[in-house]
């Protein structure tokens, strides 16, 4: 008798959080739509400008970006061909890690150039404080071993529902052996309503 109150219980606490997260989803998707009903058809586009850096741990202790998969032959190649990882990594306002964190840049990368560096990155860039808090960014894209790299910012949530613009990053530490930690400095110019 008592497996079967456990069971009962279970079942109604499942069933309530299905009527939560259903309850939600619909307020979600009214909310979108009540938005795009409110912008008019000559509704003024913004440039927003911003700031920021990022910062991975790969190696030691604390990872922000760990390996899930590669081929065969990656470790054999200059290129590392066919790895591939995801990541979590803090995004701050200035460069040291203990600055303040803005957000977190969450998604994958893969090495996809065989004769020369190229990685795709694919990731959002989720605010978690200050006046972009619960919006966020995607970017899909390409990016070479140089120390500069651009790629499209290819939309949003949130503040930045229908972004496009450009993500230019610039690499200020990549230290494989001593630290296992790389610093991104990355400027955004971010086109919404």
């Amino acid at each position: 008798m008592e497996k079967l109150g456990v069971v009962i219980a279970i079942t109604l606490m499942v069933g309530m959080a299905m009527r939560i997260a259903h309850c939600s989803n619909e307020d979600q998707a009214k909310e979108v739509d009540e938005w795009f009903q409110k912008i008019p058809m000559n509704a003024k586009e913004k440039v927003t400008k911003l700031h920021f850096f990022f910062h991975e741990r790969f190696a030691g202790n604390n990872l922000t970006a760990v390996r899930v998969g590669r081929a065969t032959v990656t470790d054999t190649l200059a290129t590392q061909f066919g790895l591939v990882s995801i990541m979590d990594d803090p995004l701050t306002e200035g460069s040291e890690p203990t600055s303040k964190e803005i957000g977190r840049a969450q998604g994958l990368y893969s090495f996809s150039g065989q004769d020369e560096v190229g990685i795709l990155m694919v990731m959002n860039f989720v605010f978690t404080s200050g006046e972009f808090n619960g919006s966020s960014l995607t970017i899909l894209g390409r990016v070479s071993g140089a120390p500069h790299g651009e790629m499209p910012i290819i939309g949003g949530s949130g503040v930045f529902r229908l972004a496009r613009g450009v993500a230019l990053a610039d690499m200020r530490e990549f230290d494989i052996i001593k630290t296992g930690h790389a610093i991104v400095e990355y400027n955004l110019e971010v086109i919404h309503y």
